[in-house]
């Protein structure tokens, strides 16, 4: 396995070690990827094993007044389908949302279950703050993620295409960015997967970014950042070992190569605390982490 293929299906034990779903359903998955039984099992018993381990150190997480709007969603602006080209004169599918006056370009890059209503949301909420947003469908070349209609067989079909395209196609959207808003800096922000991607993205030798604010992604193994010229923000979750594990890799390489960077750990937050369509949602985190993403690029974009 690719590490990505390795983070999808750690990801997917570690979802059915917290319980949210079946030990059924998380072999389902597994095997939608290609992993056999026998290699499933031991993985399920692995990530059990692991978060055991950690349970006595995860505690509830304190949560916001429950009538709050998700971070940014008050003055997002809607965002509208488009295509654009991609590589090899292929297709690419997308959403955009664009700001009024834009102070800059942000690419949103999606989680493993592809181009979401909640992917959508995130690019009109940078719109609704002055960043003109993109979000590319990497799910494009299967027909977009609106052809799966179970969002286990979406992940699948991502751990299976590789890192290369990731890349091409990331930078195809990077470029239609640049041509909607000529003149102005960009940025890139990606969440668990994509939060991977951008790690990915930005250890590929990609100048056009001046900034990027990777959300709980691993960082690659070996990864360096030759060729970058992007001020970086991590964010994390405390509770969330797994992904944090890579951070001392990606901050390592960060001051090698002498780029601006912060992290932030969020307490009392797990992987995926952004997402408020998900069950580890923690507002208050989410609030603070956003804040700081628009502090960020108002600072490296603007």
């Amino acid at each position: 396995m690719t590490p990505l293929q390795r983070y999808i299906a750690e990801e997917i034990a570690t979802d059915h070690a917290e319980g949210l779903f079946s030990r059924r359903e998380a072999l389902r998955r597994l095997g939608l990827m290609g992993i056999g039984t026998p290699a499933a099992v031991a993985l399920l018993a692995a990530c059990g094993e692991s978060a055991k381990q950690a349970a006595p150190s995860t505690t509830a997480a304190p949560s916001a007044s429950p009538s709050a709007p998700p971070p940014g969603k008050a003055t997002a602006v809607p965002s509208t389908a488009i295509t654009l080209p991609g590589p090899d004169g292929r297709t690419l599918q997308a959403a955009w949302a664009q700001a009024s006056a834009p102070k800059g370009g942000v690419l949103v890059i999606h989680e493993n279950k592809g181009l979401t209503d909640h992917i959508r949301s995130i690019t009109g909420r940078f719109a609704g703050v002055g960043y003109s947003a993109l979000a590319v469908d990497l799910l494009s070349e299967e027909g977009g993620t609106a052809t799966f209609t179970d969002d286990a067989a979406a992940t699948a079909a991502l751990s299976k295409i590789p890192n290369d395209r990731f890349v091409a196609d990331l930078r195809a959207g990077l470029a239609e960015l640049g041509r909607r808003v000529p003149g102005k800096k960009l940025g890139a922000t990606g969440f668990c997967f994509g939060g991977g991607l951008t790690w990915l993205l930005l250890t590929s030798a990609t100048p056009e970014l001046a900034a990027a604010t990777p959300f709980y992604g691993p960082f690659p193994d070996g990864g360096q950042f030759t060729g970058s010229k992007a001020a970086v923000l991590a964010v994390y979750g405390a509770l969330d070992t797994r992904v944090d594990a890579t951070r001392a890799a990606a901050e390592s390489a960060l001051d090698q190569a002498h780029l601006p960077h912060d992290t932030y750990v969020a307490d009392n937050a797990d992987h995926a605390f952004f997402n408020d369509t998900g069950a580890r949602y923690q507002p208050t985190a989410a609030a603070e982490a956003w804040k700081r993403v628009i502090d960020w690029y108002g600072k490296y974009l603007a």
